[in-house]
């Protein structure tokens, strides 16, 4: 059996497929397939969600923690839904510009999302 199939902690091919998750029946251990082996067309890291999804642009992303509108007192409450993002370069982790219905258009760091 290939590495592919076998758990990423502890070595064991005896894995089983739960959802969208791999998990190890010995140690435990869950994780994304696609996180572990995804890069991006051009061969650099791909950029993932806090769950370990790829994300791409045209996405529709939800917010998982309340984030302060940096220079305001708006706040991105948690669950609020994002359609349409975009992958950016960001220097500072904000690696999404989107737009948000009633703050106007920002960035967000990909460890405050998921995939929707």
């Amino acid at each position: 059996m290939s590495d592919e199939h076998k758990c990423p902690q502890c070595g064991c091919e005896h894995i089983y497929q739960d959802g969208g998750l791999w998990v190890c029946p010995e140690c435990a251990h869950e994780w994304n397939e696609l996180s572990t082996t995804a890069t991006d067309t051009d061969g650099s890291d791909a950029i993932h969600d806090a769950n370990g999804n790829v994300l791409a642009d045209g996405d529709t992303i939800t917010v998982t923690k309340d984030l302060k509108v940096k220079g305001s007192s708006l706040v991105v409450k948690s669950g609020t839904k994002v359609k349409n993002i975009k992958l950016v370069e960001g220097s500072d982790g904000h690696n999404i510009a989107c737009k948000i219905n009633g703050i106007g258009a920002m960035n967000l760091k990909s460890e405050f999302v998921k995939k929707s």
